[in-house]
């Protein structure tokens, strides 16, 4: 009965995350804060002018997204990866 409660103590005082994890969930966060950044872009000469050039430029359709998908793939590896066992 006695190693049977030490068995639950133990488990109760482990860790969820570590700080690889905590490491790769700041990464991305960055990544993905770059990626809506990107996203918006910048403002336009003449706010009545429509210039398709600055709304379908290839970083606000290509690469933003791409970033944005990357930094989720990467919060889901932070998230999912296990603490090494000591």
């Amino acid at each position: 009965m006695a190693t049977k409660i030490n068995k639950i103590e133990k488990s109760s005082k482990q860790i969820l995350f570590t700080k690889e994890n905590y490491m790769l969930m700041i990464a991305g966060l960055i990544v993905l804060a770059l990626g809506f950044f990107l996203m918006a872009g910048g403002k336009s000469q003449d706010p009545k002018v429509f210039d398709p050039n600055e709304v379908y430029s290839s970083t606000r359709i290509t690469v933003a997204p791409i970033l944005i998908i990357l930094g989720f793939v990467i919060e889901i590896v932070a998230i999912m990866k296990k603490p090494k066992s000591e």
